[in-house]
């Protein structure tokens, strides 16, 4: 299996993925000036994103019915992340996607130890692979969802982007300083076309 990633999956991380996988997940589906892109295309491809996010080990396999139901997440949370943006409430079937994905991976307390003492460890059942990547995904948007970023949580203006990220400052509208560029030419473009020759 090739490992390479696309060159243009270095440049398109926007703020917010390297803290939470599942913003990473919504925004495996996106656009580009040549046309949508779905990093997800297919099992195998699905597969490597979850082993490169560290969520699947590579000798794991995902079947055609997890792939769907990884696909389901993504859509589900897709609309979640709009409903919570909007400051809605979600419709009945995203809700029921993410909590029956949150309750198909059972964890198992644990009692770890570490040198800061005892704490209970919650460990998904790793006799699914994938129900447990699946479960961490979910679990992930959970916490984005109703933990002190959630505000954060904004989709890129720029148009036909359909990303999402976490605003750092209040005048951040952008994913990526790519789109940002991109409606700023766009701007000067419309400006000296509306200028009287």
């Amino acid at each position: 299996m090739d490992h390479e990633a696309p060159h243009y999956l270095h440049q398109l991380q926007v703020p917010g993925e390297e803290r939470y996988v599942s913003l990473a997940l919504v925004n495996t589906r996106f656009t580009l000036s040549h046309g949508p892109v779905d990093l997800l295309d297919g099992a195998e491809a699905a597969h490597l994103w979850l082993v490169r996010h560290a969520l699947l080990p590579d000798r794991a396999a995902l079947n055609g019915r997890q792939f769907g139901r990884l696909l389901a997440l993504r859509e589900s949370l897709r609309s979640l992340f709009e409903t919570r943006a909007g400051r809605a409430v979600p419709a009945a079937e995203p809700l029921a996607t993410l909590n029956s994905t949150l309750a198909a991976a059972p964890s198992t307390p644990r009692l770890a130890w570490t040198s800061d003492g005892p704490h209970r460890a919650d460990e998904p059942d790793t006799g699914n692979p994938a129900g447990a990547a699946l479960f961490h995904l979910a679990e992930d948007a959970t916490d984005l969802l109703t933990g002190a970023e959630a505000d954060q949580l904004t989709e890129c203006t720029a148009q036909r982007c359909d990303r999402w990220f976490l605003r750092s400052h209040a005048a951040r509208r952008w994913c990526t300083t790519k789109c940002g560029n991109r409606v700023r030419a766009a701007r000067a473009y419309a400006a000296r076309k509306r200028r009287p020759e």
